[in-house]
């Protein structure tokens, strides 16, 4: 059977069980049949970071095995037992032991930042579908890992034990260390945080260090993010790691003598601003009143203004009597706006990022961290605007509905083709359907397998989850227009499969 869509049957209705439309892989019930794992030995380089006796094995699997043959040895594993949990924990250590955070914490390192985006597609899947974005992410590893030899050899070596401080100095060792961008202490500290102290202590500081600078087009924010949620779903016992490799991720900057505290480097202007402009808002301000005007208000200023008029903005709102929901509103709105005004790799990030950052804002427990994580966010999308250099003169709040020629289920499959020859076409045809469509679970479902089927690229995973977890953060009439502005970076149906999921289906079938 060809892979291909047939257009006439898309999204045609499914059988009990929730398959989603006549896509050509009804028999993608092959993924299901999943049993649990046994774990054989393996030779450790005493040289390198050691991982959980009980993973290290089939985190082997994916460092020895040649990329040609990894799907089909994974598949082996996972019919005589092995888990989705474990596989998931091996890919995201298999990266963070294999591929570097440098130059820059994006590029090749999205074999990392994309374990828990994929995850989140896999998780919001019917059955069926489940394990094709986790054998994607494992593909996307072994090219990764490729990459890093060529680049450099990099491997993560073991800590040096005796740098790693005791339990009550843990937490003080490792904030000098991040303060001073010291890299040797900061590594050796986060072994020791990992050991001693709670997920949410340690996090409680990751979330103000991601959100420090804008380096890398905000996946530092991303990649503190995605760390805590992948640690969620595979246990605190793999944390060492992925801990130590995040404080080489957050300690990325400008060459080998570029310490941001010896220098005005202006990714790191605005936190030092935020820092004093966050003590200026009332201690009040998380019980504010949901203020639509001010949502308009600070969407002006994210699309006109500097970095500090923004940020001023934020507090005058705030200090006003908006809610925080308000303000993120807006900030939400006007990072789904770049993409419909120049689609790129820079527009992405600024809702991957927001994604990010509103995760952190929801996560964190601290008054001041959660204030400087709004403010940051504002900033970024500013400098978002900015280095995407210009772009169609769309509004996300003017974007009007058009009508729909097909009916029912055929309305989507009209959409996701206009997706790939008339974007702006089909983010007015959304907002036509999600009107009609309160609860548009089909839309949502079709948006996500067609990045299993065709995307090709890591961003497709980020951009979508992010995407399709903010909207439902927001209220009427954001929450519509947001979504219908996704349609700028979605994928459509009309590109070629991806050859990966006959290879997947071959390997599981």
């Amino acid at each position: 059977m060809s892979s291909r869509i047939n257009r006439r049957r898309f999204l045609h209705a499914g059988a009990a069980g929730g398959a989603l439309f006549g896509l050509g892989l009804g028999d993608l019930g092959f993924l299901s049949r999943l049993p649990r794992v046994s774990a054989a030995d393996a030779k450790l380089d005493t040289d390198l970071v050691r991982l959980d006796p009980d993973i290290e094995p089939t985190v082997r699997l994916l460092e020895d095995t040649p990329r040609e043959r990894l799907l089909e040895e994974v598949a082996g594993r996972i019919k005589a037992g092995l888990s989705y949990r474990e596989v998931l924990a091996a890919l995201l250590l298999a990266g963070v032991r294999n591929v570097q955070p440098r130059p820059s914490v994006g590029f090749k390192f999205h074999a990392v930042l994309v374990v828990n985006s994929a995850h989140l597609a896999s998780i919001s899947s019917p059955d069926q579908h489940r394990w094709l974005p986790i054998f994607w992410s494992l593909d996307h590893f072994k090219d990764s890992q490729a990459a890093t030899v060529k680049e450099s050899g990099w491997r993560m070596h073991a800590v040096e034990e005796p740098k790693v401080p005791p339990a009550h100095k843990a937490r003080q060792v490792f904030a000098d260390a991040m303060d001073n961008w010291d890299e040797g202490a900061a590594d050796a500290a986060a072994a020791g945080l990992a050991r001693t102290a709670s997920a949410g202590e340690v996090f409680e500081m990751l979330w103000r260090y991601g959100a420090r600078d804008w380096r890398s087009i905000g996946h530092k924010a991303i990649f503190v993010s995605n760390s805590w949620r992948a640690l969620q779903s595979i246990g605190w016992q793999h944390a060492e790691p992925v801990l130590r490799s995040l404080a080489y991720a957050l300690l990325n900057r400008e060459g080998a003598d570029g310490n941001p505290l010896k220098n005005d480097y202006p990714a790191d202007r605005p936190w030092r601003r935020n820092t004093e402009l966050a003590k200026k808002i009332r201690p009040e301000w998380q019980a504010g009143e949901a203020k639509p005007e001010a949502t308009k208000e600070l969407l002006e200023a994210l699309r006109h203004g500097s970095s500090d008029a923004a940020c001023d903005k934020v507090v005058e709102l705030l200090n006003a009597g908006a809610a925080p929901q308000s303000v993120w509103d807006a900030v939400l709105a006007a990072a789904a706006e770049l993409p419909m005004r120049k689609p790129g790799i820079v527009a992405l990030h600024a809702v991957t990022t927001t994604n990010a950052l509103r995760f952190a804002y929801d996560a964190s427990a601290v008054d001041d961290t959660r204030r400087m994580l709004l403010l940051q966010n504002a900033a970024f999308v500013t400098l978002f605007r900015d280095a995407m250099g210009g772009g169609e003169e769309r509004r996300i709040d003017t974007l009007e509905p058009a009508p729909l020629a097909s009916p029912g289920p055929k309305a989507l499959e009209e959409i996701f083709a206009d997706v790939g020859r008339d974007r702006p076409a089909a983010a007015a045809k959304t907002l036509s359907y999600l009107k009609e469509h309160p609860q548009p679970k089909e839309l949502i479902d079709a948006a996500r397998l067609l990045v299993f089927l065709k995307g090709n690229d890591s961003h497709d995973y980020k951009f979508s989850s992010a995407l399709l977890e903010d909207y439902a953060h927001l209220p009427a009439p954001w929450r519509d227009r947001y979504l219908a502005a996704g349609m700028f970076m979605l994928r459509g149906s009309g590109g070629p499969d991806n050859a990966l999921v006959q290879r997947t289906r071959a390997a599981l079938g």
